[in-house]
């Protein structure tokens, strides 16, 4: 008899443990959707790492391929992944393209920004006009280049050391052969609503950056109260070459952001 009441207490006992673990899971339930955007002179394929290690976690993931036509297309390539999503999402930029989430954001289905080595402007600023504050090394290098049609690129020879010094040469040769030439204009395009003043954000400073100047990452994250990392040694690239460090700021921001 009184091993039956044992049994009978071990019971409710493991029941209990597995309601409290259900409860726990659930309130700290992840949101599902995220959505990458590329920046300028790379497509959606660079973020591949990031998307199989998010994958392989759980999340449903799309990217965004960006025309680089105008800046005003580019945030339009974004709403329209933005509306195909099902829920909440977490929206991630690297570079270039965290002028177009900043713009692109304001979206009621983004509940978090995710800014990778990227730029952070605010309502009424331009990310070149913010780019003089620390100029990085691609700036003052002479290495971007123009066609006659108004569209620019990264020197192939160059790029390897200006934007992706941490992968290895093979890689990055690709990645400066396939350069999408973006429009020069789009780096000049003004901000009209930040989406990071009402929502929360996340900044990953790529501390060897030399195409945005890792204190301008800094000064960006500071004024908008970003939860921030430093990715020690990255190069411009560190979306595609520290896929692991990056996917843990992502997933901190659909943990946390609500």
């Amino acid at each position: 008899m009184i091993a039956n009441y044992v049994k009978a207490g071990l019971i409710c006992l493991c029941a209990l443990g597995m309601y409290n673990n259900s409860v726990a899971q659930t309130s700290g339930t992840s949101i599902k959707n995220i959505v990458l955007v590329h920046g300028a002179w790379a497509d959606g394929s660079g973020w591949r790492g990031v998307y199989d290690i998010l994958v392989k976690d759980g999340y449903n993931v799309s990217i965004v391929q960006e025309p680089e036509t105008s800046f005003k297309d580019d945030v339009a390539a974004t709403k329209r992944v933005l509306a195909l999503q099902d829920g909440p999402c977490i929206l991630v930029a690297h570079s270039y393209g965290g002028s177009v989430i900043t713009e692109a954001g304001n979206d009621p289905s983004v509940v978090g920004l995710v800014y990778i080595a990227a730029h952070m402007p605010d309502s009424g600023e331009k990310e070149s006009e913010d780019g003089n504050r620390f100029p990085s090394d691609l700036a003052k290098s002479g290495a971007i280049k123009k066609t006659p049609d108004g569209f620019t690129y990264i020197d192939p020879t160059r790029f390897h050391e200006l934007f992706a010094a941490d992968l290895p040469a093979d890689r990055a040769a690709f990645m400066a052969r396939s350069q999408v030439l973006n429009y020069a204009d789009n780096f000049s395009a003004t901000i009209t609503t930040a989406a990071w003043r009402s929502k929360p954000s996340w900044m990953a400073v790529a501390t060897k950056d030399r195409t945005i100047n890792p204190d301008l990452e800094r000064w960006y994250a500071k004024r908008a109260n970003s939860h921030t990392v430093e990715i020690e040694g990255a190069s411009h690239c560190v979306y595609a070459s520290r896929p692991k460090e990056v996917v843990a700021l992502i997933e901190d921001a659909a943990t946390h952001a609500r």
